[in-house]
């Protein structure tokens, strides 16, 4: 079973590395859109499938990594790419972890309500004082770049160096969520999705363990936050709203909640969805109102595949 999925995925970063140079500028912002909504759905999937922490606030380190990202960055010159991308990721794990300190101490239905709490204190930081523009946001001048010896290796204002930028973030993304899960950090994790008390019981520092997911996906949320930044070179405090949290949550749940390549499906439809069901060329008059057939095709898929769009692959598979 091992070679398989070892050559699924190196077939799989070679289309990633390939893709850029052969698609038109349309379908590269297409992907870039879809390489982004994937690192994004996986650090949610951490905790929601993983570790079973349902989060509506989970767009909050999504924004501050964006945020930070820009604020960051000069004025008259490109800022250094490596710094900003790991501002971005701790700025977002520092918030992450103030968070998940206070609002695990509730569970359930009071965890959620806690959680968009949080996510809302920060969106009304950015939305009503002048640190993150208001309610117009905030512009990057100059999109960031890496540069080696005089050399610019990678250049955020170039789309295929930007598309590449993202794929790996995804790949490394991937991986590094797939190793926690063959961890025993995962195994944990896993434990506590199933049975929290039985865990506690067993001696393992449940909290610590949930705290620790809460602050990865919290930093890998901040690396999605500073992919957007650096794509649009504009950041807006409804990245940090719960409707943002609700559509990845969404998009989770879409692919297959508790396994990452439904993460990275999700995405991937949700993207593709929205771009068929708005373009009038295809659904005519209905495109002036894609939200609601965005939602009525979500609640079908939903109803008629329970286990999300993953478990056509498991039955493919099994066929």
């Amino acid at each position: 079973m091992q070679a398989p999925r070892g050559l699924f995925a190196a077939v799989a970063i070679i289309v990633l590395a390939v893709l850029p140079l052969v698609l038109t500028p349309y379908l590269q912002d297409l992907l870039l859109r879809v390489v982004t909504l994937a690192v994004f759905a996986l650090s949610l999937e951490l905790l929601v499938g993983t570790t079973g922490l349902v989060s509506l606030g989970h767009a909050a380190f999504y924004g501050i990594g964006a945020y930070a990202t820009v604020l960051a960055s000069p004025a008259d010159a490109p800022g250094a790419l490596l710094p900003l991308m790991l501002l971005a990721a701790g700025a977002a794990a520092l918030y992450a972890l103030f968070v998940g300190a206070l609002s695990l101490r509730t569970k359930g239905v009071y965890f959620i309500m806690v959680t968009l709490a949080f996510a809302q204190m920060a969106y009304f930081v950015f939305h009503d004082t002048k640190l993150g523009g208001g309610t117009d946001g905030i512009y990057l001048n100059l999109r960031p770049a890496l540069a080696i010896g005089g050399s610019v290796l990678i250049d955020a204002d170039n789309k295929r160096h930007m598309l590449w930028l993202a794929c790996a973030l995804l790949v490394g993304t991937y991986a590094l969520l797939a190793l926690i899960q063959r961890s025993r950090f995962g195994h944990a994790l896993a434990g506590i999705r199933v049975n929290e008390q039985r865990m506690r019981a067993a001696g393992f520092a449940t909290t610590l363990y949930k705290l620790a997911a809460f602050v990865i996906a919290g930093a890998l949320a901040g690396l999605a936050g500073f992919l957007v930044a650096a794509k649009d070179g504009y950041v807006n405090p409804e990245m940090l709203s719960w409707h943002e949290s609700g559509a990845v949550l969404l998009v989770i749940i879409l692919g297959g909640l508790g396994h990452l390549r439904g993460a990275v499906l999700g995405a991937v439809s949700f993207v593709l969805l929205k771009e068929l069901l708005s373009t009038a060329a295809l659904v005519g008059p209905l495109a002036d109102h894609w939200q609601l057939t965005l939602g009525v095709t979500i609640i079908a898929f939903v109803a008629l595949l329970p286990k999300g769009l993953i478990g056509l692959l498991q039955r493919g598979a099994k066929k």
